[in-house]
């Protein structure tokens, strides 16, 4: 049996692994330390986020419509 597959994705799971739990603790920790966050504020950043998102989904279909005609495929 080959054994590089078998490294890479043991190495692979334990960093990912590693990886979500200080992700997981920082976010902990960080809320603990702002308990109170300014309600504006929070809207604010979700608007923010949100109309990032819908700009970036707007210009990935665009380019995808655009590269559907150069190739000449069809819908």
């Amino acid at each position: 049996m080959d054994w590089i597959p078998i490294v890479f994705v043991t190495f692979k799971v334990v960093v990912l692994v590693t990886g979500m739990f200080f992700a997981i603790k920082w976010h902990y920790d960080q809320g603990k330390k702002e308990k109170v966050m300014d309600t504006r504020a929070l809207l604010r950043a979700g608007g923010k986020a949100a109309a990032i998102f819908v700009v970036l989904l707007g210009g990935i279909g665009i380019a995808t419509f655009a590269l559907i005609r150069v190739f000449g495929m069809e819908l």
